[in-house]
């Protein structure tokens, strides 16, 4: 096993900030309205819910409710180009890109289309021989199996070149993006990004795969038919928008709750395939997509070829699922063994730059042997570490490429755009990138990324922050109330698990450490009911609760699932 090398930053330490109080007659009014505590009416308050529409809306979502595709900037030339290839007989070629958004839209509009039309077909480029987003090889092949019509989802907004390279070959695109575009958009067909200036669409948040949703909306309006069809593409739908990291707002969330319930109930044969995976059924949430069906998915692009993925989540046969399934897993299994490897590795460089005064507000790490696939995720385990904006770099082909991560409140997006003169390739949203760039321009790039981030960055985004929604005594929690807080779910980017802050609370018992750093012990306040703890991570912290009566807790409220019986947990992130 690779032990991590211990590192300590200052700005390690978490900061507890309490969210601006909302105004005090707004939930007054609101808890009354909806017969609910003035707590709940808070978090309601604080997600912009305050009429009882709005909160039937958020607790009872409705595929009533979903905007018209037509809003969306080219919807109607994208669809009638469409209904062209179909008229014509051409043939049709669905690019995504190799990610869990790139391989599920891909997924979705292919399983959506085949059933109104036969000639079409598949394309995931290859991570490695190809790069990300549209290729001049996927363009050959298209040319090369006379494919008239391609239709790129969650790439492409930047793919200038490419497009006018496809038009020279009379191959028309539909670009089918959701990341932010340049000054200027490809010469497509159709152009379908609601970050596209000009575009009226009302949620400007959709996933890749939400915008292949769209595309499959639009046409069943434009032909008037019943878009309760819709339904069954929800579950890959709910997985694209919790595994993107998109936030969980809006029509994202209304999509991923009815998602969920979409695969917990009737899901496709290759998400049955990858549950079956797990130990012992339970369950599909927002934890189990994040930390066992995304992590698959992804592993067949980071190890192999991601086609494979579109190949079961397309495949009506449940034995050719399950076969490609154990596939994946065994290609997951193979990703953790190199992530945990290179993340040590990239903490062991990091470590020894700790002290420079210009790489303070940075990570960045570059070997030129690392595996291309897992530097997006080693990326992610850094920021665990080191808390600050972090991009891993590696070589391949004879170029530098890498992905970025960030924390909450730096655009890493927008720092890398600031030095596009620099790179060959890049492009993503504010919390994660990827870029490549030649080999002679990577020691400006550092100096230049680097003294960016010293310019840019505030001090205060380097301290990790709790961000607590509301004071509560402990005698507020109840089933009822806890019923209607998992209402709230699913949660994700602003939307997040509310958090809460207890004060003067009674450690009863004695507090002790399980696994291996987790802290379990028990609370209680006055004549409140007794509370189980877990506190991930915080291990070091019981001498202080053995030696402590009575302390402030931050934590979130959770089930705890023992021996056949369910009670409510709180799941603490801080103690003081």
């Amino acid at each position: 096993m690779y032990i991590y090398p211990s590192i300590s930053y200052k700005y390690m330490e978490k900061r507890w900030v309490l969210k601006s109080e909302t105004d005090k007659e707004k939930v007054k009014s609101l808890a009354q309205e909806l017969n609910i505590s003035s707590v709940l009416s808070q978090l309601l308050i604080q997600r912009g819910v305050q009429t009882f529409s709005e909160a039937k809306a958020f607790f009872r979502p409705s595929m009533d409710a979903l905007h018209d595709p037509f809003l969306i900037k080219d919807m109607d030339l994208a669809i009638t180009r469409i209904e062209k290839a179909i008229a014509q007989n051409e043939k049709i070629l669905i690019y995504g890109d190799y990610d869990v958004d790139g391989t599920t839209a891909v997924s979705l509009l292919y399983n959506f289309l085949r059933d109104y039309y036969p000639h079409i077909d598949t394309y995931i480029p290859n991570r490695y021989d190809e790069g990300y987003g549209i290729s001049l090889a996927g363009i050959d092949y298209a040319q090369q199996h006379a494919y008239t019509l391609v239709i790129a989802l969650d790439c492409g907004i930047r793919s200038l070149q490419e497009v006018a390279y496809a038009t020279a070959l009379n191959i028309d695109f539909i670009i089918g993006d959701h990341h932010i575009p340049g000054e200027e958009l490809p010469e497509a067909v159709a152009v379908l990004d609601p970050h596209r200036a000009d575009c009226p669409y009302p949620y400007r948040d959709l996933s890749g795969c939400g915008i292949a949703f769209k595309i499959a909306h639009a046409f069943l309006k434009r032909k008037n038919l019943n878009t309760n069809v819709l339904n069954k593409y929800l579950d890959l739908l709910a997985v694209s928008i919790i595994s993107d990291i998109v936030p969980v707002t809006g029509e994202n969330r209304l999509m991923a709750q009815l998602g969920l319930a979409q695969l917990n109930k009737s899901p496709c044969a290759g998400l049955k395939a990858l549950v079956k995976l797990q130990d012992k059924y339970q369950k599909i949430g927002v934890r189990e997509i994040l930390f066992q069906i995304a992590p698959r998915i992804n592993a067949a692009g980071r190890m192999d070829h991601a086609l494979q993925v579109v190949n079961m989540l397309t495949t009506k046969d449940p034995e050719k699922a399950k076969c490609i399934a154990e596939e994946i897993d065994r290609f997951n299994e193979e990703r953790k063994s190199l992530d945990k490897r290179i993340t040590g590795e990239a903490l062991s460089l990091l470590d020894k730059e700790k002290s420079h005064p210009d790489k303070q507000k940075l990570n960045l790490a570059y070997r030129p042997d690392w595996h291309k696939g897992v530097v997006g995720i080693v990326a992610s385990r850094v920021i665990e570490r080191l808390y600050r904006p972090t991009i891993i770099l590696t070589k391949s082909k004879g170029k530098i490429t890498g992905s970025a991560r960030s924390v909450h409140g730096i655009d890493i997006h927008n720092l890398l755009s600031q030095c596009e003169e620099l790179l060959e390739k890049f492009g993503g949203h504010p919390f994660a990138a990827g870029m490549t760039l030649a080999e002679k321009n990577l020691p400006e790039f550092l100096k230049k990324m680097h003294n960016l981030a010293n310019t840019c960055i505030p001090d205060d985004l380097l301290v990790e922050q709790i961000q607590i929604d509301s004071y509560i005594a402990l005698r507020e929690i109840d089933n009822k109330f806890f019923t209607i807080l998992r209402q709230f779910e699913p949660h994700g980017p602003k939307n997040p698990r509310p958090i809460f802050l207890s004060k003067k609370v009674e450690v009863v018992g004695s507090p002790y450490i399980i696994g291996t750093n987790h802290l379990k012990f028990a609370v209680k306040q006055g004549d409140s009911a007794i509370f189980d703890c877990i506190g991930f991570g915080l291990g070091d912290e019981v001498d202080l609760l053995i030696k402590t009566s009575y302390i402030d807790i931050c934590y979130s409220i959770t089930e705890n699932k023992w021996n056949g019986k369910n009670s409510i947990q709180l799941d603490v992130k801080g103690v003081k």
